[in-house]
């Protein structure tokens, strides 16, 4: 029997009872509500590599992305990352650290790889704004996504990230088209008063292959230059897995940019690159793979310039040829050999090996990496 004088006691413990358990359910449901749109991905890898270009210890290499340290252990990268997805809105952050974020990417904001929101507009329409990685590239960013490790010297010279809004119309299953109003070539934070703006043109020929047009045009010199610098540049890339073990991968940029021919700078320079890389699949977990690629800016507005050794003014000519083994344990892990023969134009005595100046270098790289 319970008296009176404890009723209120026992309503109170009641109801806290209660309340704690509908708190709990509420949490946990809002939990279990938010987790189905969330997902986390990782990625690491590390490496040894040596160079002939004597640049000394645990220094960075010229051209510094991946692997960049010759006769080190290092990591080239570690990631984490989130994605929100939901019918109406998304989101992805993504944090990085190693080798790569350090030679490579942006002093500012040097931990953040992407951090960007969307809303849909229209059942294709999607606008998001933010950090992104670049829209631009026959070669992405991570060895992962890449046939070879070592990255073509024209992916070098091409945006890495960018910072604005962009415009992502899903078409229908074959076509994608993006449009990107960003800060700049290059840039998390503009560096003068113009926007920089951008199409990304995807299109998918089958199962097999995709076909992709890409494009920025932009000033990216200072306010304090009177002169305008309109820099356009165009990437058209090729992918296709021509049998069951053999793909390929072609890509063309072309830029041209206004007031830049050498020594006076009045007229429209331009510079150009070409990758062709393939991969030969041996057996499930074993593939042998080879690249070659070219790059030239004889005016010198992406590389800078140097003197030659008839010293005239130039910007770099470069062609080089790549090859690599494969090994994957599994689907989401790789062990990959890879070697490298980068050769300037010979008057570029760009490398130094032994002391002495040279117009090559020569690389090797052994790469692991997994992700999740």
């Amino acid at each position: 029997m319970i008296h009176c004088k404890s009723l209120p006691l026992v309503i109170l413990l009641f109801s806290g009872f209660t309340f704690k358990s509908f708190a709990q359910e509420t949490a946990s449901s809002l939990i279990n509500k938010i987790a189905d749109h969330v997902s986390i991905s990782g990625y690491t890898d590390v490496y040894y590599a040596y160079y002939s270009d004597s640049v000394g210890t645990d220094q960075y290499q010229k051209f510094p992305v991946i692997s960049p340290k010759s006769n080190v252990f290092g990591i080239n990268i570690v990631q984490l990352s989130a994605q929100y997805t939901a019918d109406k809105i998304r989101a992805t952050t993504t944090f990085h650290y190693g080798d790569i974020p350090t030679g490579a990417w942006s002093s500012v904001n040097n931990i953040l790889q992407e951090a960007n929101i969307g809303f849909r507009l229209h059942k294709k329409i999607w606008l998001d704004a933010g950090l992104f990685k670049t829209h631009i590239g026959t070669e992405a960013l991570l060895p992962k996504d890449n046939i070879a490790s070592s990255l073509a010297l024209i992916s070098y010279y091409e945006p890495w990230f960018q910072s604005g809004v962009k415009l992502t119309y899903n078409a229908n299953d074959q076509w994608l088209l993006c449009l990107h109003i960003l800060n700049g070539y290059n840039e998390f934070n503009d560096n003068n008063r113009f926007k920089s703006i951008g199409i990304a043109i995807g299109y998918t020929i089958n199962s097999n292959g995709t076909i992709n047009y890409n494009n920025m045009l932009g000033d990216e010199l200072p306010d304090s230059r009177t002169t305008h610098h309109l820099r356009f540049l165009n990437n058209l890339v090729f992918n296709y897995q021509l049998t069951s073990v053999l793909k390929t991968s072609i890509g063309v940029d072309y830029m041209i940019q206004q007031h830049a021919t050498l020594p006076d700078e009045r007229k429209t320079a331009a510079a150009y690159g070409g990758i062709f890389a393939v991969k030969y699949q041996i057996i499930p977990m074993i593939a042998l793979y080879a690249r070659a690629d070219l790059f030239s800016d004889k005016n010198g507005f992406l590389t800078g310039t140097l003197l030659n050794t008839e010293n005239e003014l130039t910007g770099l000519k470069q062609t080089a040829f790549t090859a690599g083994l494969e090994y994957k344990a599994t689907s989401n892990s790789y062990f990959r050999l890879e070697a490298r023969d980068m050769i300037l134009d010979k008057k570029q005595h760009y490398f130094r090996t032994n002391g002495a100046g040279t117009n090559s270098r020569f690389e090797v790289m052994i790469n692991a990496g997994i992700w999740f």
